[in-house]
């Protein structure tokens, strides 16, 4: 029986050996040919991209031999026009996992190569490309490159799904984790309300870690860089939209609570932070009318344009008409949406346990509900 035992054992180490070898003698050489010709794009191909544009562009080449025949895998590397791909800017494998000899890259990863080449938003500019081959080892690059020319759209092919608001001239100051969050109002569009005092300011994509960062030039939104504010602080409506690389600011210079019955601004509302206005300790008292108390209000913005005109926007309910709100009234009462000039529609009614008494009124143009909304509590 031992006999039969160290037979069997000597063929399941022969085996092992015979199997190593086999296994040895299948990885083979890896060597590879390098790619001796690149069909597409031809060289010097121009690719505009448009702001907001899906679309792609194809890129084919010869395919390389390895000396066992076995894959080969490809390697697209990018630099700028006079680099010598020692330290690419960019490079990603072929479609397949890197098997097939041809790749597909989007408008958005070629926007990714122009930035990285130092080409700015509405510019173009000149990025070199060639194919790197292998067997995930030794790798041979190609000695043919090809120059491809992108122009960057106005707006951005990247559009951050979050914005933030920070620097010296911010409320948060120029503490990233304490950036003030925009609103997104649509795709690629933000606003937010805020005071900004002397110093200088700038957008970033997230409140922590390293983001990517945005400013106004003077002309448009563009990425990187400071926007330097002066003067006297001041309360700020400011708008971007990543589709169109525009930037918009609106001082807003008061907020009062409209009374219907009186056709009239009761108060106005100090503006505190974080886009927030508050009125504490205001009497409520209500108008009485033939068939009884009228409770309605709205609230009335005031603007200051860019050429120095004032104008005026409301700001009430999604309804028309309303009941008086009560201790069960829903959150989402209380939302707010710019409304027309008309001296009752779209207003809301006080909760009738404040007539003829005070009142603290807030309004949070901010994140921290899920639409613009404000609040009537009691003191």
């Amino acid at each position: 029986m031992k006999n039969i035992f160290y037979s069997l054992l000597a063929g399941i180490v022969a085996l092992v050996v015979i199997s190593g070898c086999k296994k040895d003698k299948t990885l083979g050489s890896t060597k590879v040919s390098a790619v001796s010709n690149l069909f597409l794009p031809e060289d010097a191909k121009y690719v505009k991209i448009a702001s907001g544009a899906s679309g792609s562009v194809a890129f084919e080449w010869e395919q390389a031999r390895a000396e066992d025949n076995g894959l080969v895998l490809y390697e697209v590397a990018f630099d700028k026009e006079g680099g010598d791909f020692s330290k690419p800017l960019y490079s990603v494998p072929s479609d397949g996992n890197g098997l097939y000899n041809k790749l597909t890259l989007t408008y958005s990863d070629l926007n990714k190569i122009a930035t990285l080449a130092g080409v700015k938003p509405q510019e173009a500019g000149k990025v070199k490309w060639t194919v790197m081959s292998s067997k995930g080892i030794n790798v041979v690059p190609s000695a043919q490159t090809r120059i491809i020319e992108i122009e960057r759209p106005a707006g951005f092919t990247d559009i951050p799904t979050e914005l933030f608001l920070t620097g010296t001239a911010t409320e948060g100051g120029d503490d990233l984790t304490k950036a003030v969050k925009f609103k997104q109002t649509a795709p690629g569009k933000f606003e937010i309300y805020t005071s900004l005092k002397a110093g200088s300011f700038h957008f970033a994509d997230r409140g922590t870690g390293t983001p990517l960062t945005y400013s106004y030039d003077g002309t448009k939104l563009t990425e990187a860089g400071n926007t330097e504010f002066t003067g006297a602080t001041k309360v700020e409506k400011i708008e971007v939209d990543f589709n169109v690389a525009a930037y918009k600011t609106t001082e807003v210079t008061a907020v009062g609570l409209w009374f219907a019955a009186d056709n009239k601004i009761w108060f106005d509302l100090p503006y505190t932070s974080n886009g927030t206005w508050a009125a504490d300790k205001q009497s409520i008292v209500f108008h009485q009318e033939s068939w009884g108390r009228d409770e309605r209000y709205k609230f009335r913005f005031t603007f200051k344009n860019a050429d120095n005109t004032s104008s005026t926007q409301f700001y009430g309910s999604a309804n028309s008409d309303n009941n008086a709100a009560d201790a069960n009234t829903a959150p989402s009462y209380y939302y707010m949406k710019p409304v027309n000039n008309s001296q009752y529609d779209y207003c809301f009614k006080f909760n009738h346990a404040f007539d003829n008494k005070t009142a603290d009124i807030k309004i949070m143009f901010n994140n921290t509900a899920a639409e613009y909304t404000h609040s009537v509590t009691g003191n």
